[in-house]
């Protein structure tokens, strides 16, 4: 939803109003200004489906791109909870992985995909969804990983059709843990 800066101030001031006064009604003030200071007013219609009935716009890019992430990783991350300790030496043994052992997501960096962390935060903190990723201080991986997410999930997006009921298997965790290497022309 895009909101011109008029209505922005006027959702704001009814913002402070509306918790000035204690209303315990069905929109909840500080949703309301997060949406609005981190620009991520695309989320009032996902938050308030029945005022919004029908979405009127599509959902921003950038959105649909971290959400295909954070599937992958919750995806990853619960394969790799169910490894027991042989699964995990074979999978160490097939990659030479950037995360090193740490298989865990971490976000994005704050510096160069800050859109990309505000949404995330977002989504995981404001929308409650991949309330899996919730708690973690700050999603900030303090290093850009938009290319290696973009690989990464051109190997998972085939497989995340198969996954019906099964996590990952070993080879496929480390088919998508091998593509986030950078690969120069020629490698």
């Amino acid at each position: 939803m895009k909101l011109t800066n008029p209505e922005k101030l006027i959702l704001i001031m009814l913002s402070e109003i509306y918790k000035k006064l204690d209303i315990q009604g069905g929109v909840d003030p500080k949703f309301v200004e997060s949406a609005i200071f981190s620009d991520n007013t695309w989320g009032f219609e996902w938050k308030y489906s029945g005022i919004f009935p029908s979405a009127s716009e599509p959902t921003p890019p950038e959105v649909t791109e971290v959400l295909n992430y954070l599937d992958m990783w919750e995806f990853i991350e619960l394969a790799y909870s169910h490894l027991d300790e042989e699964g995990k030496k074979e999978l160490a043994s097939k990659i030479d992985s950037p995360f090193g052992k740490n298989f865990k997501f971490k976000g994005f960096d704050g510096n160069n995909e800050a859109e990309y962390i505000g949404i995330t935060r977002f989504l995981v903190n404001d929308l409650d969804r991949f309330t899996h990723f919730k708690g973690r201080e700050g999603l900030n991986s303090h290093m850009p990983v938009l290319g290696m997410y973009r690989r990464m999930y051109q190997v998972f997006e085939p497989l995340r059709r198969t996954l019906i009921d099964a996590p990952l298997s070993v080879d496929q965790l480390a088919a998508i843990l091998k593509s986030a290497a950078y690969r120069s022309e020629g490698r």
